[in-house]
């Protein structure tokens, strides 16, 4: 086992000891922990073996979680993402799962496919004693609603920064959602202040970038991270933007990504004020926006947002677009100003949430750890276009 995944699962075991902060029935520390991700199975390369990092991970789990651990070695294997998601509702009624581990998306598609199965109203009727999901990836909140719409009652969400590169962060208290950084487990960091000093507008960081170290750091101030690994990364830019909530306790959140936050003039609009603005809305309209994407595109001499919802609830597109508008300019101060400049137009199409599936899926990008990715640019906008025209 590489040094890197034993840091990880270090991490990992760190991370469910703090679920004794969550106040949770004894049920739930007896119930089955179900987690979703990439196949354990590894394609040999040459003199190497690859695959999905949360594949390998649940192949390497310690001996004493196994006995918790579903779907199991066997369904784990699985390399189809539809027929694991179809073995996985098959068994659904024969296991008792407490836990949920998995990106968003995907776990929501699981949980309606369950439902549906055994025509229960909730997945509470499925799994009585499930009181906890753990997510990482993405942000919750754009699924926030339509995720609370499967419950039967409310339960406790808890986020990871778990990456390829490592497992950075983890949230340690309930009722926070910022992340606790771990500073002592295979991983040296440094942070890039994310701003136009440091960072081109295509978000490509400049040779002459100024790295600070995790005591020169400051709360409310963004910052691109550079790892260092036992696994022998150096200086790597993962390419995930940061904000500390606070210093003293090495806390943060993930507010976007380097190259995904649209400043086509100075606008400024991270991936963190698209998901509020998302958020709100659909609370606002009380409708369920599982998936979005925006893409910066010329109009006439100036520019414009163009957004793509994925909702399958009715909703009125002008009063969408026009919401959104007014969240972004409350949220970003640069946007509202930009938006009387030279964002002359902002425009909304609505499309099934399959959709955005579809397309995943065409691109081999299905299941696993795979994200519909919230900023388009250059040939992705072009080819996500093509698409959506079929």
């Amino acid at each position: 086992m590489s040094q890197l995944t034993k840091a990880i699962r270090k991490t990992s075991v760190r991370q469910i000891l703090t679920l004794d902060k969550y106040d949770l029935p004894p049920e739930v520390f007896a119930a089955g922990i179900l987690m979703i991700g990439g196949s354990t199975h590894l394609n040999k390369k040459g003199n190497y073996f690859e695959g999905d990092l949360s594949g390998i991970q649940a192949a390497n789990l310690p001996f004493w979680f196994q006995h918790f651990y579903k779907p199991g070695k066997r369904i784990a294997k699985t390399r189809n993402w539809e027929a694991k998601l179809a073995e996985i509702t098959e068994k659904a009624k024969d296991w008792d799962i407490g836990i949920i581990v998995g990106v968003p998306a995907w776990i929501q598609i699981l949980l309606e496919k369950i439902i549906t199965h055994y025509k229960a109203k909730n997945i509470h009727e499925v799994w009585p004693n499930l009181a906890v999901y753990v997510h990482g990836g993405v942000s919750f909140d754009p699924y926030r609603k339509g995720f609370e719409k499967l419950l039967g009652r409310p339960i406790h969400y808890i986020e990871t920064y778990l990456a390829s590169e490592g497992f950075i962060a983890y949230q340690t208290l309930p009722m926070r959602r910022s992340m606790k950084l771990v500073l002592n487990n295979g991983i040296f960091y440094e942070f890039v202040p994310f701003d136009d000093k440091n960072f081109l507008p295509s978000g490509e960081i400049k040779p002459e970038a100024e790295a600070l170290m995790i005591d020169e750091v400051e709360e409310g101030k963004e910052y691109a991270i550079l790892l260092s690994t036992c696994a022998g990364a150096w200086r790597y830019l993962i390419g995930d933007v940061i904000k500390f909530t606070s210093v003293e306790e090495s806390e943060l959140i993930i507010t976007g990504r380097t190259k995904h936050f649209l400043s086509l003039c100075g606008e400024h609009l991270s991936v963190d004020n698209m998901n509020k603005a998302i958020e709100l809305v659909a609370d606002e309209l009380n409708i369920a926006i599982r998936e979005f994407t925006v893409a910066g595109i010329p109009h006439g001499s100036l520019f414009a947002h163009h957004w793509y919802v994925g909702t399958d609830d009715p909703v009125d597109k002008k009063k969408l677009r026009d919401r959104l508008d007014f969240h972004l300019e409350k949220l970003n101060d640069d946007y509202a100003v930009e938006r009387k400049a030279a964002l002359k137009e902002v425009l909304v199409d609505v499309l099934p949430v399959q959709t955005f599936y579809d397309y995943m899926e065409a691109r081999g990008k299905v299941g696993g750890q795979n994200k519909f990715p919230r900023v388009l640019k250059n040939a992705q906008r072009e080819e996500w276009e093509k698409f959506i025209a079929r």
